[in-house]
């Protein structure tokens, strides 16, 4: 059901042992740059006949109207309502920590550089659909925005035939509790494209987030020259790094939960332990067929993308976990939090026996749109960070200024760039050289 990779007694760069994901997004670029040309010469038409081609439904409109999404939340399951309050407030207390404060700092007398975090004016924000419904990525896309003080923010995701062209129910539901009323029926790289170049009510965005296919990713990547974009996401990922005292049944579940997104759902483990290796083939094979998506989930963990790596020890392991970068890393090992401590490489980090990714998908407080396909090396989750600018306000008066002139003017001309220096100059006079400058 699941392949083993034996790296033990190897050393080096693992990464091109490890199993991944093929994804070709660079073909499907081609694929979706009509697309997104077409919306962008006849916007809301355009939408509409794309919806009726990929969706197999025609909205009404690209816009929900507000009485549908007041509907959604008046037939909310209770317990359902509860669990996404639950959720929205844990989010809301995570992110409200990542606001920056302004900081000025004093270079030199008269001379300040003050860093001032402005919000992004206006963001798109996707929820896919597909094979399951995503009412948490409302959740996980909307809260940092507003954390962040978006002053402008819309919603986008796919129509459904089944609720007559309106994305689904639960997903509106989740919009309309968090105060979203800017919702669009509209899904794939039409959407991106939508919020790239506007289209009917929808102006365009100065950035879009969110999850996707990848068409969606493919999209993102053909406009991010038009609009910003959080990361070109790919296939789902979840890595574990256990040792033999790690329960079996709960490495099992955890592998199943993630294979359980697609057939392209990646789930590695990466253990020192034979013995658990063996015994979480058995959990697998005991527990796939009775959940309740067995063939996906089987397809899924029989992927090149999935599999059990050997590894010579636990810190071997480290350094295959962080050379594979996973979007979701749990670590159940003895001393789960020091080890924890020493991983570098990872989307989100999850300690222990009792913090299963699936937690950090709803409730934990933290954030589920994350870098896959081992971006995590150098890109960060979404967070409320994804949504401010970080802008320098330089103040100087002229004494300050002419304390550094010399400086100034002797790089502009190294540079050979003598207008840089002029326009010092033009302002408070050549100075004298760098060393008679030093040496007094």
């Amino acid at each position: 059901m699941i392949s083993r990779i034996d790296l033990r007694g190897t050393s080096g760069d693992p990464r091109d042992l490890l199993p991944r994901a093929e994804t070709d997004v660079a073909s499907v670029v081609e694929q979706v740059r009509p697309i997104c040309a077409d919306v962008r010469h006849r916007g809301v038409e355009a939408l509409l006949e794309l919806a009726e081609r990929f969706d197999g439904v025609r909205p009404d409109s690209i816009r929900v109207p507000r009485e549908a999404l007041d509907s959604a939340l008046a037939s909310l399951d209770r317990s359902v309502r509860a669990a996404l309050h639950e959720s929205i407030q844990r989010a809301r207390t995570v992110h409200r920590d990542q606001r920056r404060p302004e900081t000025k700092t004093r270079v030199a007398p008269g001379g300040t550089v003050t860093e001032r975090w402005v919000p992004v004016g206006r963001v798109g924000l996707y929820v896919p659909g597909g094979r399951a419904v995503y009412p948490s990525s409302v959740v996980m896309n909307v809260v940092p925005a507003q954390e962040a003080g978006v002053g402008s923010l819309a919603v986008a995701s796919p129509p459904q035939a089944e609720y007559g062209g309106l994305p689904h129910p639960t997903v509106l539901a989740a919009c309309a509790l968090l105060d979203v009323e800017e919702v669009y029926a509209v899904g794939g790289a039409q959407a991106i494209a939508m919020f790239a170049y506007g289209a009917g009510e929808c102006a365009r965005t100065d950035m879009v987030t969110g999850p996707g296919n990848v068409w969606v990713a493919a999209a993102k990547r053909l406009l991010k020259g038009v609009v910003g974009i959080d990361a070109e996401a790919g296939p789902t990922e979840i890595a574990i790094l256990a040792d033999e005292t790690a329960d079996p049944g709960y490495v099992a579940a955890d592998l199943i939960s993630q294979a359980e997104h697609d057939v392209i759902a990646a789930s590695v483990l990466v253990t020192p332990s034979p013995q658990l290796a063996t015994e979480v083939e058995a959990e697998l094979a005991h527990r796939v067929p009775g959940t309740k998506h067995s063939e996906r989930v089987a397809e899924a963990l029989g992927g090149q993308q999935s599999g059990i790596v050997l590894v010579d020890s636990l810190m071997h392991g480290l350094t295959v976990v962080d050379a594979y970068a996973a979007e979701h890393l749990e670590v159940m090992t003895a001393d789960a939090r020091a080890v924890a401590a020493r991983v570098r490489n990872a989307g989100a980090i999850f300690v222990g026996e009792y913090s299963p990714v699936s937690l950090g998908d709803y409730c934990a407080g933290s954030n589920h749109v994350l870098p896959t396909g081992g971006c995590a090396c150098h890109s960060s989750g979404l967070s409320v960070l994804s949504f401010l600018r970080g802008v320098h306000v330089v103040d100087y008066d002229r004494t300050a200024l002419s304390e550094v002139a010399h400086h100034v003017q002797v790089l502009a001309e190294a540079e050979d760039l003598p207008a840089h220096g002029e326009a010092i100059t033009a302002r408070v006079g050549r100075s004298g050289s760098a060393g008679e400058q030093g040496a007094q």
